[in-house]
């Protein structure tokens, strides 16, 4: 079940307002206390009746609590004011900012050729100053990458060198022949060589008759 909004109203009834005042201060000083003991909260509290009467409760020191609060209104104002003070000021340089980008978005244009009709002579010099000195930067810049690359394509070179060489080194090394081994191997035995020349076979060819020895 939804309960609807209490309206709350002034009491017309002179009487029964004071009766309601006298109950519900009492309630409220008694609530401010209970307060202030049950969770150790500095509280205070002052009522001024329709007539001007004070009423009041302090759970420690009046004065200190107030003036507490003071401070604490204070430093909070100059907390928002801070903050309002950086929103200008953040408001500014963004407006700024702005002009500043417009301004470089109208140079990208002109130098790149588009609306330079409105220009002037002297607008027109100073731009081909800047293009021939960042024409200059960009060429010099170019240079020495082209440097650098020819430094590390000829470090590279030198050690494929260098590896090629040892590689070669290490192959003719393995296909070295034993001198000593073939040698062994080429020599004929004594026997054999005797046989040869024992045998030896003279063949000679004649044409004609064939003459008598």
């Amino acid at each position: 079940m939804v309960r609807g909004k209490i309206e709350l109203k002034r009491i017309e009834n002179t009487t029964s307002r004071q009766v309601t005042f006298s109950k519900r201060r009492n309630g409220l000083l008694k609530k401010a206390y209970e307060l202030s003991v049950l969770c150790d909260a500095e509280v205070a509290l002052i009522i001024f009746s329709q007539k001007g009467r004070l009423f009041e409760f302090a759970s420690s020191n009046m004065e200190r609590t107030i003036e507490r609060f003071r401070e604490h209104v204070k430093e909070e104002w100059k907390a928002n004011t801070k903050g309002e003070q950086q929103t200008e000021d953040m408001k500014h340089e963004a407006e700024i900012l702005s002009k500043k980008i417009e301004l470089l978005e109208n140079s990208q244009r002109k130098f790149l050729g588009h609306e330079v009709g409105m220009c002037s002579m002297e607008e027109i010099h100073e731009m081909e100053n800047q293009l021939e000195k960042s024409l200059k930067n960009i060429r010099t810049r170019k240079a020495q990458l082209f440097s650098e690359e020819i430094e590390k394509l000829q470090a590279k070179e030198k050690l494929l060198l260098e590896e090629n060489a040892r590689l070669t080194e290490k192959d003719e090394f393995k296909s070295t022949p034993n001198i000593v081994g073939d040698l062994n191997l080429m020599e004929i035995p004594s026997s054999s060589q005797s046989t040869l020349t024992c045998c030896e076979v003279i063949t000679e060819l004649f044409i004609g008759q064939t003459p008598i020895r």
